[in-house]
């Protein structure tokens, strides 16, 4: 038996002392020209491996957008998987960040093909009940629900009063918090949440809400969300590897702004300084 993937989350996130993670969201048009590869796929996966590289040791998990991937068809998936396989190999915790929303066979495929590529988490589409959700839980992944998420847009549906009170986003909450309970390890649950750093508004209310789930925190960076957003979701009173948050960064760690010729160097000191910022709130 699998042990509780929020307990191994845990365990990472203490070797490094920073709830961090650092998104895998290639865009071909940005990766550096130092990076080779004879077809876009094959460069993803070169700039990937550079990425897992760069940021080991510095951070405990990354998560792969499978979007990015899948638009360059069997290649890409092949690069995503392969990539996937090396930041095991690198010690990082994996997030499949593919949203996944379907029930019955149809879930119970997606949750083979996750665990087959080497995820240790899913993000999942929790818009049709937890059936949409167990079957990734029975195969011994961690999921993130989509509970209020960071597009601006997302206010018209997920912010929508209920004439029973409360909001759409806080019946998502209680879905994850009840599914939460059969599903966890210790004092932290395998079944996650996804709270944008832009809704930290919510934060508090949210937390109430789901005590023992693992926020996995988009939208630092070009989204606008920054380290302090974040104080309003942790778990008072726990250290960093126990807050139950996981703040996420992409772009502004792929691309950051040129200090040196070594862009390996150079995404490795970006994810070190986002590292540090987030663990300096936390303290």
């Amino acid at each position: 038996m699998k042990a509780p993937q929020a307990a191994t989350l845990a365990g990472l996130i203490d070797s490094v002392g920073s709830p961090v993670c650092v998104g895998l969201d290639p865009v071909f048009e940005r990766i550096p020209r130092e990076v080779t590869g004879s077809d876009p796929a094959e460069r993803f996966k070169s700039f990937s491996n550079g990425v897992l590289e760069a940021v080991r040791g510095v951070v405990p998990a990354v998560k792969f957008q499978s979007a990015c991937y899948e638009r360059f068809g069997w290649r890409g998936v092949r690069a995503l998987e392969e990539s996937m396989a090396r930041a095991r190999e690198l010690g990082l915790a994996v997030i499949l960040d593919a949203k996944r929303g379907d029930i019955g066979i149809s879930a119970e495929h997606y949750a083979a093909a996750a665990s087959n590529a080497g995820a240790h988490f899913v993000t999942v589409n929790g818009y049709l009940g937890s059936s949409g959700i167990l079957p990734f839980l029975e195969r011994g992944l961690g999921v993130f629900v989509l509970v209020r998420t960071s597009n601006p847009d997302s206010s018209r549906v997920q912010s929508q009063i209920l004439q029973s009170g409360g909001t759409v986003s806080h019946i998502l909450a209680r879905l994850v918090e009840e599914l939460g309970r059969g599903f966890s390890g210790g004092d932290l649950s395998d079944v996650g949440a996804v709270v944008g750093a832009t809704q930290s508004a919510e934060g508090q209310e949210l937390r109430t809400l789901m005590p023992d789930q693992i926020f996995l925190i988009p939208g630092f960076g070009s989204q606008g969300g920054s380290a302090r957003d974040i104080l309003p979701m942790r778990r008072k009173g726990h250290p960093p590897a126990r807050a139950g948050v996981l703040a996420t960064a992409s772009r502004s760690v792929l691309y950051p702004p040129d200090s040196g010729s070594d862009w390996k160097q150079n995404i490795r000191d970006a994810a070190r300084r986002f590292a540090d910022e987030v663990r300096a709130v936390l303290q």
